[in-house]
């Protein structure tokens, strides 16, 4: 990945903030990576039924993401908790 991974570039939101990619981010990562479909977290209250599908895979490939981080898992303040929490999961 060409684009700056770090919250001061602005690609990534900080973690008091939800953590994960910003629109910034995505359309850098876009840009680097040409016909890539990376879109930024589901966060409506009332999705639209293609939303409601990604946001659903994603709390899914997540959830394995804490049995598999239990330090993260049990931190409220980890990347991985506030992302899920960002995503409604």
């Amino acid at each position: 990945m060409d684009i700056k991974t770090s919250v001061k570039s602005g690609n990534f939101r900080p973690t008091k903030s939800g953590a994960g990619m910003t629109e910034k981010g995505v359309k850098a990562y876009r840009k680097a990576n040409p016909g890539s479909k990376l879109k930024t977290a589901v966060t409506a209250d009332k999705p639209s039924p293609a939303e409601a599908k990604r946001r659903k895979s994603y709390c899914a490939r997540s959830a394995g993401q804490v049995a598999q981080f239990p330090k993260a898992a049990k931190d409220p303040n980890s990347r991985l908790r506030q992302a899920r929490k960002r995503w409604k999961c």
